[in-house]
């Protein structure tokens, strides 16, 4: 990213350059470019070629353990420092680990981003965080700018868009990261695809959402309003798929009329929760989308004087601290945070020693709070 100026507009020219004049320094010392230490100096001061010491830098040949001590205390005794650009011009990557989600405040990627972190300093690599505020365009510019920067692993979080262009340019992109020795990741997305060189990292997202229905369907209701359904998104289509299919092995059909569109957040889940209210519809139980939905759903509720759990039972999806937070609290899916982001490292970087182990699923469960009970006790 680009530095901001730190000048102020209109500030005159010879005003700012007397400052400079009067806070100069021997040129010795404000250049300290000029004296560091090269490849070649460490080369001359360990006893061994400029190509060796290349070699250590890049760590994609091998080098005799003895030798590699040499270059290493020769580059420690010239405080030598690796010039990222020249490694990536050699086709080495530089150490970094490269997170992209859509809003870096929101619970479910900041525990996700958790684990990635932790695992990336464990592996001795730096975590980078790209947001991309939900634009699909923003992400591919990101995963591009990550390839231009030969990053270890570019992991994106969060549901894809169903849109043919975009997969087929991540697919590209893929490709791409492969042929730098880097590596794409995608964590609670579906796989682009047999033979795409990416690392998939998932959570049994329509089980989750299967699992929380029957659980209502088997308290007694069967009149259940979906909310928060959002169209192209993989993970809000994987959630509708085991909302229905949990109706449909139980005999039951879900009430068109009560699936309502709308996106991830509380102010959709207020606003959206009204709306069921004022139409009339009869419902006795909210499956709201995620846990911030529901928070937005329980707000709703308490000011229309419904009570939860006992006129309208409310449950979410993620199990992010709001949901222990809210009052009642919130019955929903938990999904294994910290561990997606951990595996998601530690899968990519050792893709190598693994590679029958580049797509997994990991684990949801329900867990059960106040926000249901069966209709009628």
């Amino acid at each position: 990213m680009p530095k901001k100026s730190t000048r102020r507009a209109g500030a005159p020219m010879a005003k700012r350059t007397a400052t400079v004049k009067q806070h100069s320094v021997p040129s010795a010392d404000t250049s300290p470019a000029k004296d560091a230490s090269t490849v070649r100096d460490v080369a001359a001061r360990a006893g061994v070629s400029a190509s060796t010491v290349s070699r250590v830098l890049g760590g994609t040949y091998p080098v005799a353990a003895s030798t590699r001590a040499r270059v290493l205390k020769a580059m420690r005794e010239l405080d030598y420092v690796v010039n990222a650009h020249a490694r990536a011009l050699g086709g080495a990557t530089n150490k970094t680990v490269a997170f992209v989600v859509d809003d870096v405040t929101g619970p479910f990627y900041a525990h996700i981003a958790r684990g990635v972190e932790e695992q990336a300093s464990a592996e001795g690599r730096l975590c980078m965080l790209c947001t991309t505020h939900g634009d699909p365009q923003r992400v591919l510019a990101v995963v591009e700018t990550m390839r231009e920067q030969r990053a270890d692993a570019v992991i994106v979080v969060g549901g894809a868009w169903e849109d043919k262009a975009y997969q087929d340019r991540m697919t590209h992109f893929a490709h791409a990261l492969d042929r730098v020795g880097s590596r794409l990741v995608l964590v609670g997305r579906p796989p682009l695809g047999p033979g795409v060189p990416a690392t998939v990292v998932d959570y049994d997202n329509e089980g989750g959402a299967f699992a929380m229905t029957s659980h209502l369907i088997a308290s007694g209701h069967q009149r259940i309003a979906y909310l928060g359904r959002v169209p192209g998104l993989s993970t809000s289509s994987q959630r509708i798929s085991g909302f229905t299919r949990a109706h449909e092995l139980l005999g039951l059909t879900p009430h068109p009329k009560l699936i309502l569109d709308g996106v991830y957040s509380r102010s959709y889940g207020y606003q959206g929760t009204r709306e069921l209210l004022a139409s009339g519809a009869e419902f006795t139980a909210i499956f709201a989308g995620t846990d911030m939905v529901a928070a937005g759903t329980l707000q709703a509720l308490r000011e229309a004087g419904v009570r939860v759990p006992d006129d309208v039972a409310v449950v979410g999806y993620d199990d992010i601290p709001v949901a222990m937070d809210v009052f009642p609290s919130l019955t929903t899916v938990n999904i294994p945070h910290e561990e997606l982001g951990r595996t998601a490292v530690r899968l990519a970087l050792h893709r190598d020693e693994l590679p029958d182990s580049q797509h997994v699923v990991l684990g949801t469960h329900i867990v059960v709070r106040g926000s249901t009970r069966r209709p009628g006790r």
